[in-house]
């Protein structure tokens, strides 16, 4: 029988939910009641402190993936699979919330949902790849084949997310250029924007820490009841 004691609390994700129900309390309220209004965009553009958050932690996502595929390839060790199958979740996730965020976003500014911009489709095509490893590690014969497969497919897809973030400047097209990271244009956003945005940032990145802890303790609770009623049933 499994009691609660095998599956005790973490404090760890007690404190990050915790701070990141504050974090996005705040984020909100700047969003909304302190962050100007874009003169070009209006109100539309306050998208854009959910959008570029929601982006950063789909890339984040599809690292720990890279990284845990590297280290599970070459240790063979089980929560390394199971760190990057739980970071590729969370992933496809965000990234699904990325691109509709980005067609909420580019209706009224671009006037139409969709364009094959190439920031836009180097996003789906990244959605699609990770949308192929979760679909690799359902529908593989054996757990061992899911996580081998998965895992060299976690280390080739992510060739894709610096071609995603690189885009806007190799390929200038209609994708507003970008504003933040190593090549964001100095004064690009105003003082406050920049504040609020920081802070979304740092709201999305707890809460994936949390959801990342969250089902990598769900999978590892999943694993241990598997391998309970392995040993009943050979019993």
């Amino acid at each position: 029988m499994v009691t609660e004691n095998q599956f005790p609390a973490d404090p760890i994700r007690v404190v990050l939910l915790f701070l990141s129900g504050i974090l996005m309390f705040i984020s909100l309220w700047l969003i909304f009641m302190w962050a100007p209004m874009e003169q070009v965009m209006g109100q539309v553009q306050r998208i854009f402190y959910f959008h570029v958050p929601i982006a950063w932690v789909g890339f984040l996502a599809f690292s720990v993936v890279f990284f845990s595929s590297i280290l599970y390839l070459w240790k063979g060790e089980r929560h390394w699979d199971a760190l990057g199958h739980s970071a590729a979740e969370i992933g496809v996730l965000f990234t699904t919330l990325m691109v509709i965020s980005g067609a909420v976003w580019a209706k009224p500014v671009w006037g139409v949902w969709w364009t094959w911009d190439p920031r836009l489709t180097t996003s789906l095509i990244l959605w699609l790849l990770y949308a192929g490893y979760l679909m690799l590690r359902a529908y593989s014969p054996t757990n061992a084949q899911a996580a081998r497969y998965s895992a060299v497919l976690g280390v080739i897809a992510f060739v894709d997310v610096p071609i995603v973030y690189f885009a806007v400047s190799w390929w200038r097209n209609i994708h507003p250029e970008m504003v933040v990271g190593p090549l964001a244009e100095s004064g690009a956003l105003e003082g406050s924007m920049v504040t609020t945005l920081l802070v979304s940032l740092a709201a999305f990145t707890v809460l994936f820490g949390y959801m990342l802890l969250e089902r990598f303790s769900l999978r590892n609770m999943e694993d241990t009841l598997g391998s309970i009623k392995s040993q009943k049933g050979g019993m």
